[in-house]
């Protein structure tokens, strides 16, 4: 098990090492100078230059990479050309209310996918199992920006229940929140429930039936253990989308987070920016990824051994 989470550690730094060199190469390769861009339109040659030094723009690509990784380290992740501040400091104001809408969205879908796709999964043919493959389908089949378009006509505009718009309390989670926790709900319930099925069709199960262990617990002990290596690497995947800021629904929920910032910092080619909300986005996969991995690995040994 410790040469595996070593190898995993291993293998994420790599990862890192990529991303961050991706994220630097973003804004070099970007059309235009970042040093004009920060200046007024009026700025002199000279001025130009002397902020491409302050930037170190002036350096050799090594150079300024190296000063990037360091700057990285330090959460020193540049200047947005937007609001004239440090990106950083833009970021960690838009991460709580992120991290608020990712971890309510993951919570709910949880407490509705697993389990209706376990339930589904150990009662093939029933009229839960029916209900909840229509359920899978009609979820899949939904855009998230009709989705949430759809809620705010219902329970917004016609019923005034909720409000459309704007960063708040629990009364402006709930649209947000359901218009991406039902297709993330509808995803895990298929898998949660083909995980079921499954598994209780291996020869294990059916010789630990001929025992004599009653079916709760063949369902309990036995089967659910192995049906929830998938779910759990989907919930992962979801929580390092959401944790990086879901562009569409808090942009169409005016939901100041994240993806609301880097939808806006596309829009304005605020390049550092940008930048930096990829960078941090990548790392929290990345991060997340080893996370679940370990989390497989105490659910079933065995994948440590592959």
């Amino acid at each position: 098990m410790i040469h595996y989470l070593i190898r995993r550690f291993l293998q994420s730094l790599v990862v890192l090492v990529a991303v961050t060199l991706c994220a630097f190469l973003l804004v070099r390769l970007a059309p235009g100078d970042p040093a004009r861009l920060l200046l007024p339109e009026e700025a002199t040659e000279e001025q130009i230059e002397l902020m491409r030094e302050r930037l170190g723009l002036d350096r050799p690509l090594p150079v300024q990479y190296w000063n990037y990784v360091k700057g990285v380290v330090q959460l020193d992740l540049g200047t947005s050309m937007t609001y004239k501040q440090p990106a950083a400091t833009i970021i960690f104001q838009r991460v709580p209310n992120t991290v608020k809408l990712a971890v309510a969205t993951i919570m709910v879908g949880c407490m509705i996918a697993v389990p209706l796709g376990v339930i589904a999964g150990t009662h093939r043919g029933s009229a839960i199992d029916l209900f909840s493959m229509l359920f899978a389908l009609l979820g899949q089949s939904m855009a998230t920006m009709w989705l949430g378009v759809l809620l705010i006509w219902i329970f917004a505009v016609n019923l005034q229940m909720f409000p459309s718009t704007g960063t708040g309390g629990i009364e402006y989670l709930v649209l947000p929140v359901l218009s991406m926790a039902y297709p993330m709900s509808a995803t895990t319930t298929r898998i949660a429930r083909s995980g079921m099925v499954d598994t209780l069709s291996e020869d294990y199960i059916v010789a630990t039936y001929a025992k004599g262990v009653s079916r709760f617990s063949v369902y309990t002990k036995y089967a659910l253990r192995n049906a929830l290596i998938p779910v759990v690497t989907m919930l992962g995947l979801n929580l390092g989308i959401f944790l990086s800021g879901s562009v569409v629904t808090e942009t169409l929920f005016g939901w100041a987070g994240m993806g609301q910032l880097l939808n806006q910092s596309v829009l304005t080619r605020d390049y550092p920016m940008v930048q930096s909300l990829l960078l941090i986005s990548a790392i929290l996969f990345t991060i997340i990824n080893f996370l679940v991995d370990i989390v497989n690995s105490f659910i079933d040994p065995r994948l440590a051994l592959r």
